[in-house]
């Protein structure tokens, strides 16, 4: 009787299966393989894990001012950039109108008869940049190189040092020392290249005699290939500081790595370092070139200003935007001064269209994104 009794106070799913029918037996096995079976606690705190926690953490007012402060030193930066831009085009308004498109591919320079043009002294100025930056980047990597892999850490602090003090020195006491030291020792140079190489356009020298060996040596000074190493010299401390502070960062683990594997110290600098510091070869690599562009006191004082387009880097003669800016900035007439700041604009142009070129270059190529090791 007591089992009789207490047989409808039991719960409905704790009832023996005989008790139920078909459906409701169906409908709940139904019910049951449809829900999923819990998994433990392991499951559950998995799941939180995956899940994203966000952070409301309030910013203070440190943090608040350090971001305000980055903010406007950056809408600074661009606005002082917009402010030379539209000055270098204002007053170079008076200029751009009176020669037209003909200010692009007029080789002379006579202003005062609206003659004029920066079609020689920017190919000058591209041609005194391109050998500068093509003596310079070898130079720096395999300085920065040299600091950050191979010298012991005694002589790295030295050479460190030495080539900070490189890129202190003033660009005046590099065209001194060019004009009246370096000059005389890489004529040489000079006439061997127009030698073996005059077959290529580049190299060649009108009025030079390679057979002659009393042959005047006028024809090689104050040249285009002159003023790009000293300008390479120049440029090359800074290329380099850059490319060493990325050299540094290069993984210790993947050095080792390749060591472990059996790499040579130059193995594991092809392997590692150098794909590495990808980006920061690239950026000081543009960077110089930027410097280049705009060198203006060192070039002023090597070469022998023409105003023809003048393609041999050996021969002498060459020009520059810059150097014709203080060339003739003093003795210019309100004219005049017009088209020097329409030349102004001009190279202030090329040196945007370089850096962004960088930046992009940059950006798809970033330090550390992939290597060999």
């Amino acid at each position: 009787m007591a089992s009789a009794q207490e047989e409808p106070d039991r719960p409905e799913s704790d009832r023996p299966e005989s008790g139920r029918s078909e459906s409701e037996r169906s409908t709940s096995e139904g019910s049951t393989s449809d829900r999923p079976e819990p998994a433990g606690p392991g499951f559950e705190a998995e799941s939180r894990a995956l899940t994203p926690r966000r952070l409301n953490a309030a910013r203070g007012l440190g943090d608040r001012v350090f971001r305000y402060q980055l903010t406007a030193t950056g809408i600074a930066v661009l606005a002082v950039m917009a402010g030379v831009g539209l000055f270098l085009l204002l007053r170079a308004g008076q200029a751009l109108r009176a020669r037209g498109f003909a200010f692009l591919t007029t080789a002379a320079w006579q202003p005062d008869v609206h003659n004029f043009g920066i079609a020689a002294v920017m190919t000058g100025t591209i041609l005194i940049a391109l050998v500068a930056v093509s003596i310079s980047v070898p130079l720096a990597v395999g300085t920065a190189l040299f600091i950050t892999d191979v010298a012991p850490p005694g002589l790295r602090r030295t050479l460190v040092s030495m080539v900070d003090l490189m890129a202190a020195v003033p660009s005046v006491v590099y065209g001194l020392w060019g004009l009246f030291f370096f000059q005389q020792h890489v004529i040489g140079l000079s006439r061997w290249l127009s030698t073996w190489f005059g077959w290529i356009p580049l190299f060649q020298v009108d009025g030079a005699q390679p057979g002659e060996p009393l042959a005047s040596e006028s024809v090689y000074t104050a040249s285009t290939f002159i003023a790009g190493i000293v300008v390479a010299l120049m440029v090359a401390p800074i290329q380099c500081s850059v490319m060493r502070e990325v050299f540094s960062q290069a993984p210790a683990g993947e050095r080792e790595g390749a060591y472990a594997l059996g790499a040579t110290r130059w193995g594991m600098i092809r392997a590692v370092v150098l794909p590495y510091g990808k980006g920061g070869i690239i950026g000081g690599t543009m960077l110089g070139l930027g410097r280049a562009l705009g060198e203006t006191i060192a070039v002023y004082m090597i070469i022998s200003p023409v105003f023809t387009i003048q393609l041999h880097v050996l021969q002498t003669g060459s020009n520059s935007v810059s150097s014709l800016i203080a060339l003739h900035y003093g003795d210019a007439s309100t004219f005049g001064m017009s088209a020097l700041m329409a030349a102004g604009l001009a190279l202030f142009l090329l040196t945007l269209a370089v850096n962004f070129t960088a930046s992009s270059v940059v950006a798809r190529s970033r330090s550390g994104a992939q290597s060999e090791a």
